[in-house]
């Protein structure tokens, strides 16, 4: 599982830093730029509050309640110890690759002039590293069928909704998307790569004996 999660994380890295030397160099694809121009402006409020699920205004109550569950529930202390360590390799591992890639915002932003550099979407990474981990995380564990299935599609959802109101906003291109999702990919499947042994039965929803 192990050796798994690192192949994962090596191939979505690669991809990560291909695509992000690609659309610095050439910039975006025209056909996608139609698509996102399509998308631009609408919804606007609802877009602008989905977009504050990655704000830190938000993350960081989160992440304090989810430290708190995790002293008080330990049968889910190392789901939310892992979810919670992601959260932070995917917010500061965006922030370290947007300096490196440099590649400027979109010009037609909107509500919000976003001043950082635009490739990977920081969004994009924390949903991919934070949301929909808790997505998997929920519909492997021990709760009720219904109650996993039900969380798992909402939390997939919600994070369909949040790079969608990055794109509404005018706050990044969609390959910028892509590339945070990759990078999400890869931390999460490094994080797993690393974690210590007999934490990964428990997180994937498994008893602590289970094979690795």
């Amino acid at each position: 599982m192990r050796i798994r999660a690192l192949i994962v994380a090596v191939l979505a890295f690669g991809a990560f830093v291909l695509l992000g030397f690609d659309v610095v160099r050439y910039g975006e694809p025209g056909a996608l730029l139609a698509w996102e121009a399509s998308l631009l402006d609408r919804s606007t409020l609802v877009a602008w509050w989905l977009t504050w699920a990655c704000y830190v205004d938000v993350l960081l109550p989160l992440a304090i309640a989810l430290l708190i569950a995790a002293w008080l529930v330990p049968a889910w202390r190392a789901r939310i110890i892992f979810s919670v360590v992601t959260l932070l390799l995917c917010w500061r591992g965006a922030d370290l690759f947007q300096h490196l890639f440099a590649r400027p915002r979109p010009m037609h932003w909107i509500v919000r002039h976003e001043t950082a550099f635009s490739y990977p979407s920081s969004h994009a990474a924390i949903v991919t590293g934070f949301y929909w981990l808790w997505a998997v995380v929920l519909y492997m564990s021990e709760l009720p069928r219904a109650t996993r299935t039900a969380s798992a599609a909402l939390l997939l959802i919600l994070g369909i909704a949040i790079c969608w109101s990055r794109l509404a906003l005018g706050a990044h291109y969609l390959t910028d998307l892509v590339g945070g999702a990759l990078l999400g990919i890869a931390l999460v499947g490094l994080a797993w790569a690393v974690m210590p042994v007999g934490m990964t039965a428990v997180v994937a929803g498994r008893p602590r004996n289970a094979e690795e």
